[in-house]
């Protein structure tokens, strides 16, 4: 069966100076392998530094690659910011109320991408952003509202349909978690993982939070300094962490598994 995303041997090289005296330092990520599955969810967990978010923005085409290949259902991305690869590979920030206009309804937010790579009209627009807001669990009178008249909870569901309105394949998760409180955390989790069996989307999780990491995801792969650790099926990593790194990493979180 051919895998919904395959990553083969993806590089990246960057230069990066503290100040315009300093000498350029050279960093590598990379390479890095993996298929996912349709339906399935694969978490990147790795300490601050690892390069998690790094590989969340080559995968999204935030950041073109220096060598390597995403195909998607086996056709290979145009990496770089091409707009159907981003338009089928979609990202969920961190912060929701940073990622979110201030200025301009969730309506007008949602509708944009439509407006831009669509032939929709302005009633068919409409019809999608009133179908979408449903399908993460608010109203369609929500799409009237501005960021600032929004709980962090409806932020976060209003980032995941700004993920949802394309109709993409995969969902990439940057720490979507993070700024949520245990209860809301909780909702927004449960909610994920029920769109993910309807539509059948593949997501990828980025999670310090190694407690959702064990609950929601299939699979891990483990990052430091860019290089890929240790992978395979999360029960297996964390009930039999084979390198010392991810020994450490599972010991340090254990107290954070029961706080979906």
């Amino acid at each position: 069966m051919t895998p919904l995303l395959s990553v083969r041997n993806l590089t990246l090289t960057q230069k990066h100076r503290k100040n315009w005296l300093d000498k350029a330092q050279i960093e590598h990520f990379g390479p890095i392998e993996f298929d996912l599955n349709r339906g399935e969810t694969l978490a990147i967990i790795g300490e601050n530094g690892s390069g998690k978010s790094v590989l969340a923005n080559l995968l999204v085409g935030a950041i073109t690659p220096t060598s390597g290949t995403i195909k998607l259902n086996g056709e290979a991305c145009v990496l770089g910011g091409h707009a159907e690869h981003n338009m089928k590979i979609r990202m969920i920030f961190q912060n929701s109320n940073e990622s979110l206009n201030p200025g301009i309804t969730v309506g007008s937010m949602l509708q944009e991408p439509l407006r831009l790579n669509t032939t929709l009209n302005e009633r068919e627009r409409i019809q999608k952003v009133d179908d979408t807001l449903r399908q993460v669990g608010m109203l369609r009178d929500h799409k009237y509202f501005y960021r600032h008249m929004l709980s962090d909870g409806q932020r976060q569901r209003v980032a995941l349909a700004r993920a949802l309105i394309m109709e993409p394949e995969v969902i990439v998760a940057d720490e979507p978690f993070a700024a949520l409180d245990p209860s809301v955390r909780s909702q927004t989790v449960n909610l994920i993982m029920k769109l993910q069996r309807d539509l059948g989307l593949g997501f990828i999780f980025i999670s310090h939070n190694l407690g959702i990491v064990r609950h929601i995801s299939d699979r891990m792969l483990v990052l430091q300094h860019g290089m890929v650790i240790e992978t395979g099926k999360t029960e297996t990593v964390f009930n039999w962490p084979r390198s010392e790194y991810t020994q450490r990493l599972v010991a340090s979180h254990q107290s954070l598994m029961p706080n979906f």
